[in-house]
């Protein structure tokens, strides 16, 4: 509700401002620009959404994603000692983070929420559900596909360049996010 506002108040604002200084015309042609290259840009990543979710679909079917999930259990099972009592929340997370990993945020967050109701125990968040949410808001990413699709859609001529900064960032992330829920988790008994 309170971005609706803003941007309502911003857009009478530039529509006031133009009037006042005589630069309606300006302000009309850069909506409409600015229209058409959202426009542009959402197709854009439409295509590289597609593409990586279809990428995504057959590293499934073919078993590479259940693999990924079933390396990572030993080290979430250290994370996340309660979840891993049951089979299902620990195969949530697992797949949770391994779209992550992949770079499909919008694969992950279905599985995330089912993940974090199967860990619900009650109406206040556990200190397990904290640090799931830490790790997948932080998310290590091996596939930035997001990210390339945006720099390809912009002209990129190498989109995926970036890989070694988001590998180091996304460690860092995941890693300071682990230590401060850990920590605070301590603390707050």
């Amino acid at each position: 509700m309170a971005m609706t506002w803003i941007w309502a108040i911003m857009a009478i604002l530039s529509f006031v401002f133009g009037l006042v200084t005589g630069n309606i015309g300006e302000v009309s042609a850069a909506a409409i620009e600015g229209a058409a290259a959202a426009i542009t840009l959402s197709i854009s990543i439409a295509g590289a959404l597609c593409l990586w979710t279809g990428v995504m679909e057959a590293m499934k079917i073919c078993g590479f994603s259940s693999a990924l999930a079933k390396t990572m259990r030993p080290l979430l099972s250290i994370l996340f000692p309660n979840a891993s009592r049951s089979r299902e929340t620990l195969e949530a997370i697992s797949a949770n983070v391994s779209a992550n990993l992949l770079g499909l945020g919008n694969a992950a967050t279905p599985l995330g929420i089912r993940a974090t109701r199967l860990m619900s125990r009650g109406e206040v968040a556990t200190d397990e559900m904290c640090l799931f949410v830490v790790i997948n808001t932080a998310s290590i990413q091996l596939i930035p596909a997001t990210i390339a699709g945006i720099r390809s859609a912009m002209g990129c001529t190498s989109p995926f360049d970036i890989i070694p900064a988001v590998w180091m960032t996304s460690i860092l992330s995941v890693s300071a996010g682990i230590l401060a829920s850990i920590t605070m988790a301590r603390f707050s008994k």
